[in-house]
């Protein structure tokens, strides 16, 4: 179990240890980010070919050690969203992005040890799909109403002293609170190339941001999952049960990183009042809720979380309700926008190609999804791709039907999947369609094993 009074020191030597720094160059390194160069233009295949790993680290340990390291300020990328807003990332180079790394290796273990079970994002063998299932467990207990909370600009606005607090409150090295205070502090190059300072917030694209984000955020799980605690007012099913009867609302967070949502079993009014605690919760971190996207609804009008639609309704010829899982329109809609701009007819990619990209694209998506209600959005969209695929080589080869017959049916008149270059088309109605389970309670990697008899 955790001791919430400890606070660890001397672990400036781990961050700069050579086993740890060749542990965070391999995750660095294995990265899909690792083709992209930070403000320095550095990549890490230009780092092995040109410098050497071993000259690398060790360049960048002496670094560390005596004090001289500085991170570099991070490269924008502005990323389009939906609604005409712009997400900014911030790409560290690939040396700090090393140092961020090791820190995380030390530091993670020791904040997970405090972090609820109710936090779900970028934390060790937890995902998207849990938070979900823990959603649909409290929606069969009759937490029908719903503060779906959106934080305006979570990782831009996180107050770097009250972050820092919050590390102190752990972390007694002097020096790794620099380290991590450096990072924070370390600045931002525009697409513009010009410079800005980052006086708030913690650049999402950096390996540590996720982690600090969290860290900041536990401010919230820990207001409103203490009543869950042992020796609080919900620990147990005879108190809840007893709250309810009393005409007391029950409650339950589901965090996600930034998403996240307060499940409450009572009126739409105890909803809102939790509205107003969560808004003072979050304030001391620098945080505000949004006013257009945090509102109360019920389950049974159905909200989006994560890319699902949640929504308890009758099951059809019945007269039993269920909690359903379905994709929300927004990821389905941007999936099929995918699809439409690879098969445009102006396109110049050969049909090989573009069904490799599409490939990845939908094995990536029908796997988050295949634990919803999926299997006809599964199927509609691999009609949509099919369609999408033929009319385009119709178009490119002025074929008439009888032309996509002799292309995709065999001598004996069966279909053929769309293919070239030996590849073919990944139907998405193939996918098998299962429910995940709650899992409960789900360990962190360093929990210490019980005693054995």
């Amino acid at each position: 179990m955790a001791d919430p009074g400890r606070r660890f020191d001397d672990l400036f030597n781990l961050v700069h240890d050579p086993a740890t720094l060749e542990v965070a160059w391999d995750r660095v390194a294995g990265n899909t980010g690792a083709r992209t160069a930070g403000s320095d233009g550095l990549t890490v295949a230009r780092i092995e070919t040109g410098i050497g790993v071993p000259v690398f680290l060790e360049d960048l340990r002496q670094q560390v050690r005596t004090g001289t390291f500085r991170p570099e300020p991070v490269r924008e990328r502005r990323i389009p969203k939906t609604g005409g807003k712009v997400r900014r990332l911030g790409i560290p180079t690939v040396a700090d992005r090393v140092v961020q790394a090791a820190l995380k290796l030390v530091l993670e273990p020791i904040f997970e040890a405090d972090f609820q079970p109710v936090s779900y994002g970028f934390r060790p063998r937890r995902r998207a799909q849990d938070a979900i299932a823990e959603i649909h467990l409290f929606g069969t207990k009759r937490y029908w109403w719903v503060l779906d909370a959106d934080i305006e600009a979570c990782f831009d606005r996180i107050d770097h002293t009250a972050l820092l607090g919050r590390v102190r409150g752990r972390v007694k090295d002097k020096r790794v609170v620099a380290l991590v205070r450096a990072f924070l502090k370390a600045g931002l190059l525009t697409e513009l190339g010009q410079y800005e300072d980052t006086a708030t917030g913690t650049p999402q694209g950096g390996i540590l941001s996720p982690l600090l984000a969290n860290i900041a955020l536990s401010v919230l799980d820990e207001a409103l999952h203490a009543d869950w605690q042992p020796g609080g007012r919900m620990d147990t099913r005879g108190k809840r049960q007893g709250r309810i009867k009393r005409g007391q609302a029950n409650h339950r967070i589901i965090r996600y990183a930034d998403d996240f949502v307060v499940m409450v079993n009572g009126t739409r009014e105890d909803a809102l009042a939790l509205r107003e605690h969560v808004a003072e919760v979050i304030a001391p971190m620098g945080l505000v809720l949004s006013e257009a996207k945090t509102q109360v609804v019920n389950i049974h009008d159905g909200f989006d979380f994560l890319g699902f639609r949640i929504q308890r309704r009758r099951k059809r010829g019945t007269n039993k309700w269920y909690v359903y899982t379905f994709i929300a329109d927004r990821p389905l809609r941007s999936v099929k926008t995918k699809v439409r701009t690879l098969t445009n007819r102006t396109s110049q990619q050969g049909l090989g190609a573009t069904l490799i990209r599409l490939n990845q694209i939908l094995r990536g998506w029908t796997n988050y999804f295949q634990h919803a209600a999926a299997k006809l959005t599964f199927h509609r969209l691999s009609q949509y791709l099919w369609s999408r695929l033929v009319r385009w080589q119709r178009q490119l080869h002025r074929w008439k039907w009888a032309d996509v017959r002799r292309w995709l049916t065999t001598p004996t008149g069966r279909w053929r999947p769309i293919h070239a270059d030996g590849i073919e088309m990944f139907d998405p109605a193939a996918v098998p369609v299962t429910r995940y389970r709650y899992r409960g309670a789900i360990p962190t990697p360093w929990a210490l094993a019980g005693p054995t008899a």
